[in-house]
């Protein structure tokens, strides 16, 4: 059954389709009236109208028009990450994020792996389950509040990993964030990171994940894992359960896109004899150590750092206010992280783009788009991670050309052009 949320992504694409024949019709007509068909260019011309006639409209239908044969994964543009799905709808992390996110034409999908007590995978942010979820209203689990060390810090709550995974999909999921749509609260239930997988693989186009390896050193401290294996084993045999492998743009890699994410270096180090699909370290804010290695941000961010951790990594994923430090709500000048990064061939994947007034710098006068333009084409990032997927979808599709894609109206003005030239050549 498909979900409500769903648009019809045939007919959007449909109605293009025929919007872009018509307006190469009407050039067309234009071009033919402009040109003097003398005896010497009828030829060209008759030509060149066969070659535009049979490009423009098929007789027979190619082996891609079948609908088994999904759209493949863009990958001239900077990629659009929906960080937790789309999350500035509706509640992070769930199916119907990601599903939304889908539909408004993301890249990948992205999440936060953690585990439960039982040693299920699951999507699911914060180590505790206070802040999204309704687990306040399920009494029969006020005695589970503990306090744990997480990365050097005593911390209260519900844990993730005091529950199996029985008790956690009693429980629903809601919006982080009060300013945010409150309507869908209560609604949706905690998914599996195999239910996640599911949804992109059931996508009807190509469409990537990009988990991350949450809290690694906590989830092998609290859950007890078979064979002496540990976090990072399980969340990798998950990945290759569902097929997915290969380096970056392989082809086996492009049927099924994945990067693979984490704070921890150490999580990353491990797994690279494992997998060898493309992995991505996550930086955070300039006064925060590595959770597992207890490196500053000077440290893993110098060229000493890069030139190690390439050998495991094709990229970071720096919090973006690090890349251009703010005052007073200004961004200031870019400091050379990305160009640093760009040079030791690492791909560089901020976080976290944000629609909201109060996540936009003044420089931006409060829009979006401008602040998209100014990442993409003044910074050069090769990726985002926004909450509002469909906004930077919109404005990728508005801005940029697609690979191949042709503009019948330059195409046409081009032959004009040739064609007017072989006369002149002709009377010469």
């Amino acid at each position: 059954m498909k979900s409500g949320l769903q648009l019809n992504l045939h007919k959007i694409g449909d109605d293009q389709q025929h919007h872009h024949h018509l307006t190469a019709n009407f050039n067309l007509q234009l071009v033919c009236y402009q040109i003097n068909m003398s005896s010497s260019s009828y030829t060209v011309v008759t030509f060149v109208l066969l070659f535009i006639g049979c490009s423009a409209r098929r007789l027979y239908p190619l082996p891609s028009d079948n609908e088994s044969v999904k759209k493949p994964l863009q990958t001239f543009r900077p990629f659009n990450v929906a960080h937790r799905g789309s999350n500035g709808e509706l509640p992070e992390e769930t199916g119907p994020a990601y599903l939304r996110a889908i539909e408004e034409g993301t890249d990948f999908i992205e999440t936060d792996i953690l585990a439960t007590k039982d040693g299920v995978l699951i999507c699911h942010h914060d180590v505790t389950l206070d802040e999204t979820t309704d687990i306040s209203e399920h009494k029969e689990f006020t005695d589970r509040v503990k306090t744990y060390e997480v990365e050097g810090e005593n911390k209260t709550g519900l844990f993730i990993f005091d529950f199996t995974l029985k008790e956690l999909k009693t429980l629903r999921a809601k919006q982080r964030f009060a300013f945010r749509d409150q309507q869908y609260n209560g609604k949706f239930p905690i998914i599996t990171f195999e239910e996640y997988i599911q949804i992109a693989i059931n996508a009807p186009r190509v469409v990537g994940i990009y988990p991350e390896i949450k809290n690694p050193i906590l989830m092998n401290q609290h859950v007890k894992w078979p064979k002496g294996k540990k976090f990072e084993d399980v969340f990798v045999e998950t990945l290759k359960k569902y097929g997915y492998k290969g380096s970056y743009l392989s082809k086996e890699w492009l049927k099924q896109p994945c990067f693979i994410q984490s704070f921890a270096p150490s999580a990353l180090v491990h797994i690279h004899n494992q997998t060898d699909l493309p992995k991505i370290f996550l930086i955070d804010d300039v006064d925060v150590r590595t959770q597992d290695t207890n490196q500053t941000y000077a440290e893993i961010t110098s060229d000493h750092y890069f030139n190690y951790i390439k050998e495991y990594v094709v990229g970071i994923g720096p919090w973006k206010d690090t890349i251009i430090p703010v005052k007073d709500n200004y961004i200031l000048k870019p400091t050379d992280l990305v160009t640093r990064a760009h040079a030791h061939n690492l791909q560089v994947h901020p976080y976290t783009f944000r629609n909201e007034n109060q996540y936009l710098h003044f420089n931006f006068s409060e829009d979006p788009y401008m602040e998209y333009d100014y990442w993409i084409n003044t910074i050069g990032v090769d990726g985002l991670f926004t909450d509002f997927t469909g906004s930077l979808h919109r404005y990728q599709e508005w801005t940029s050309q697609s690979a191949g894609k042709v503009d019948a109206t330059k195409l046409l003005q081009n032959i004009a052009k040739m064609i007017r030239q072989f006369e002149i050549s002709i009377r010469k």
